[in-house]
């Protein structure tokens, strides 16, 4: 076993690294957030999944204001060492649109299709 370092991950010109949060009991993959090696230390630090909002150049734990929280389960790291897998239990909703995924337009024959509705 080797010690863990985020360091050790290959992040973007603007110190970023993707992350797929992905359910653990149904395999669900949920959404995808960008993290700093800042982001990617309190994750593991605190067990709450935390990432980098662009937007708002700012932390941002998941589920902080909304109460849809992603608990880590674990976290892996690919085989390029450039992108990672959050495995989370959710809670609630995990899209800011308030639906259980944020892949819920599918693209199909040329024609957007929307899978799912907000839930309520």
């Amino acid at each position: 076993m080797t010690t863990f370092d985020p360091a050790t991950l290959r992040y973007d010109a603007n110190g970023l690294i993707p992350c797929i949060a992905q359910e653990e009991e149904s395999g669900e993959v949920l959404m995808m957030a960008w993290m700093t090696a800042e982001a990617v230390a309190k994750t593991l630090e605190t067990g709450r999944v935390t990432y980098w909002s662009r937007s708002r150049q700012a932390f941002w734990v998941k589920g902080e204001t909304s109460g849809h929280v992603q608990d880590l389960v674990d976290l892996r790291v690919d085989c390029d060492r450039d992108c990672l897998l959050a495995i989370v239990h959710q809670t609630g909703p995990a899209c800011h649109t308030n639906r259980r995924v944020c892949f819920y337009t599918s693209v199909r024959d040329g024609t957007e299709v929307e899978l799912m509705a907000p839930e309520e």
